[in-house]
């Protein structure tokens, strides 16, 4: 514990862009690896990798690389966990009461719950993720949900990022980061619905939801 506290005391804005300058030679590779991470590693602080992605690769880029990496580490994240679903560990574990009633309502509620959560930069990312597999999301409205949740969130941290003074020194143009964040969460629930009514229809076979054991 006391070396993972030590990594983690040295995560700094100033050790994330000397490591992101130092290895530029490899193109977007250690943006994205550091952001892919952090669905390995909880206590990486996403605010900060994101916000170092955006100033040292500039905004798009930055933005991109980010978003790539978040993504890859959340969907492999699901797909790990939904693969080992039916381990004894997890199906005693889905078989307790309290487990039953929250995997029931995040399966009734399943694209809503990972995509609102997705939009926050801090949280319990991971457990998200495992919730969703144990519940047995289906992977295309899985996908989904983060790809949009997280666009919205890692944009909205990559603008102040790219140019934190900016926003230090006229604190009122973040009306225009909750602006986007407003017409994003619009045109995303117009989106949630177009795929509930999918799955309500018959929706895709493939990546139906199992039974968790079965």
């Amino acid at each position: 514990m006391s070396l993972v506290s030590d990594i983690l005391s040295n995560i700094t804005e100033e050790n994330l862009t000397h490591i992101l300058e130092q290895y530029r030679n490899f193109g977007p590779l250690p943006g994205i690896a550091l952001t892919f991470m952090k669905s390995f590693i909880p206590p990486l602080p996403t605010i900060l990798i994101v916000g170092v992605n955006a100033a040292v690769y500039g905004l798009w880029l930055g933005f991109l690389y980010s978003w790539i990496g978040i993504v890859a580490g959340c969907l492999t994240t699901f797909l790990v966990v939904r693969k080992i679903a039916g381990h004894p560990y997890f199906v005693r574990m889905a078989q307790k009461p309290k487990v039953q009633k929250s995997l029931k309502w995040v399966r009734r509620n399943a694209f809503s719950y990972v995509f609102l959560l997705s939009i926050f930069p801090v949280g319990p990312f991971v457990v998200i993720n495992i919730a969703a597999a144990i519940a047995q999301m289906r992977i295309r409205s899985f996908l989904i949900a983060v790809l949009f949740g997280k666009a919205i969130m890692v944009m909205s941290v990559s603008i102040i990022g790219h140019d934190l003074m900016r926003f230090v020194e006229r604190p009122f143009e973040l009306v225009y980061v909750v602006l986007f964040v407003g017409l994003s969460l619009w045109i995303s629930k117009r989106i949630e619905r177009r795929f509930t009514r999918d799955d309500e229809n018959g929706g895709d076979p493939e990546g139906s939801p199992e039974r968790v054991g079965s």
